[in-house]
């Protein structure tokens, strides 16, 4: 029976009805009825609108596209094929002609404007707020790399012109709040530069070095929390300024210079530092001072701990924020070089985790350090920060839940030669980015296998390959459970052209888009799902 079950899913729901699963397993138990329910046919090259598809909502109810110009939001109703079949034995008839179509599988629900004539849609930046059925969207125009500068901006990034964030119920596309930021740089490619937990955002100016807290609240609008850089307290600009008259420069004296002195000093730089960068700077100096406790070894260690590495830890700019809970924000600091780069891994880098509530830096890491990596290894689940709303995202594979995968990653670091250098590697992409990975169950590892080199949870388009994806079971390692080919079907390979593929899977529907796109040639669209 249990041989059976493995295969059939009748037996498996008869199954079901005999035994009860452990307690706390029954989520488990239900998942692995995923073994027997699979996307086991394909339709090639479906007659498909040219839109720019991005991903399906987590809750699987909106695929979101946005039009070929980049303008225009449009978004879909997942549905499924439904049909009619006369005589016998309709399951190895073929499918209708309406199976190559596009509407067949969804249904449109509006298309709205987003972008206004010089602004464009950004493609890789889109986050869903679950319990409201909100989605956020990024316009932004072309970067300005000639730009002068101005007070209060990081030298080396260039400014965007205009930076908007808007926010629109899905259910009707109604647009419900916006925010512009001008002149700015945020990094929106894959969520870089933006964090989503629950109802709270954060947005990081890499230009102005500010971490902007905004609520998401249940009417549709955006609400200033606080803002962490230049300051941390709400009141700290307040409060310098009413005590810059005894700190400003002889000569200034009338009412207007007392009242903005102190201010234009900050911003300039030629009196203080930003407030998140002098409480980083006293974590670090008295994680160096509590060492020891000798007071002639102390000095020595200050100098060459701190001191020796001070214009260096001056020079250190934000690149990236996560939430870790409501209270602490984990920052991954830098070079100016490496905040603007999309590939940070060559940089040097250094981490801290922030409380916002007491404006505390409470731990600072470098990129190579072993405490940091057995955290990661350990509570990687507590970096994927996932909304309490949200069901399928909570099983997503990683090896903090996830026997098949802590083996893998132990696997290479057994291999590795060096490891300050595999740690740095394997902490590079810390913060997670946001809404990064899919919670489809086919993606779960303790069910299937699959190379990852191909296809993979993270949110990335791939190179494609002239083989078939194949995905095997995990508990009958000789089974393939079923396989997915972008492209043609009849591929005519050229090692030649460059092919890229992406696969949006549906968080809980046997049911997958593979797009593959080859440079001066038409996109192609394939639907694979369970018949």
């Amino acid at each position: 029976m249990l041989r059976r079950s493995r295969h059939n899913l009748a037996s498996r729901i008869f199954d079901r009805q005999l035994h009860s699963p452990r307690p706390g397993a029954s989520i488990n138990s239900v998942r692995r009825f995923y073994e027997n329910l699979v996307p086991n046919y394909t339709i090639y090259d479906i007659d498909c609108p040219e839109n720019s598809f991005r991903k399906f909502t987590d809750d699987g109810l909106y695929l979101i596209s946005f039009s070929r110009n980049y303008q225009e939001l449009i978004v879909y109703r997942p549905t499924w094929l439904t049909f009619s079949c006369k005589g016998e034995d309709c399951d190895f008839h073929g499918l209708p002609a309406k199976a190559k179509k596009f509407e067949s599988f969804f249904t449109q629900l509006y298309c709205v404007s987003l972008a206004s004539a010089n602004e464009l849609i950004c493609k890789d930046f889109f986050l869903y707020v679950e319990n409201n059925q909100f989605g956020l969207f990024a316009t932004s125009t072309a970067q300005v790399h000639d730009a002068p500068a101005i007070e209060g901006a990081t030298p080396g990034v260039p400014p965007i012109e205009k930076i908007t964030f808007h926010l629109v119920r899905l259910q009707d596309g109604s647009k419900l709040d916006e925010r512009v930021f001008r002149d700015d740089f945020v990094n929106l490619a894959h969520n870089m530069g933006v964090f989503l937990y629950d109802d709270i955002l954060c947005i990081v100016s890499l230009r102005f070095q500010t971490i902007h807290i905004l609520q998401i609240r249940d009417t549709g609008c955006f609400v200033d929390l606080r803002e962490i850089g230049l300051f941390c307290r709400e009141d700290d600009e307040l409060f310098l300024n009413s005590h810059s008259q005894y700190m400003l420069p002889p000569g200034k004296k009338n009412q207007d210079e007392l009242s903005n002195g102190l201010q234009q000093q900050d911003v300039q730089g030629s009196s203080f530092l930003s407030g998140i960068k002098q409480r980083l700077l006293s974590f670090v100096f008295r994680g160096i001072w509590n060492e020891e406790t000798d007071h002639t070894l102390r000095v020595q260690r200050l100098k060459k701990k701190f001191y020796f590495h001070f214009q260096d830890y001056i020079d250190l700019i934000i690149w990236k924020v996560q939430f870790l809970d409501r209270h602490h924000l984990l920052i991954k600091l830098g070079s100016v070089d490496g905040g603007v780069s999309r590939n940070t891994d060559q940089h040097p880098a250094f981490f801290a985790v922030y409380n916002m509530e007491t404006t505390e830096v409470i731990a600072f890491y470098q990129s190579f350090a072993d405490e940091l990596y057995n955290l990661f290894e350990q509570f990687s689940d507590h970096f994927h920060v996932a909304s309490r709303n949200s069901l399928h995202v909570n099983f997503i594979s990683s090896h903090s839940n996830n026997i098949h995968v802590l083996e893998q990653l132990r696997n290479i670091k057994n291999k590795s030669s060096c490891s300050p250098q595999f740690v740095k590697k394997m902490v590079a992409s810390l913060p997670f980015s946001c809404q990064s990975l899919s919670p489809s169950p086919y993606f779960d590892q303790s069910l299937f296998r699959f190379d990852e080199k191909l296809i993979s949870a993270t949110d990335r388009h791939r190179q494609s390959t002239e083989h078939p994806i194949k995905f095997m079971s995990r508990r009958l390692p000789l089974i393939q459970k079923f396989k997915i080919k972008p492209g043609p079907e009849a591929d005519v390979v050229d090692n030649r052209t460059r092919r890229i593929s992406s696969f949006l899977f549906h968080p809980f529907l046997p049911f997958v888009l593979s797009i593959q796109q080859t440079y001066m040639q038409p996109t192609v669209v394939n639907i694979h799902f369970r018949r």
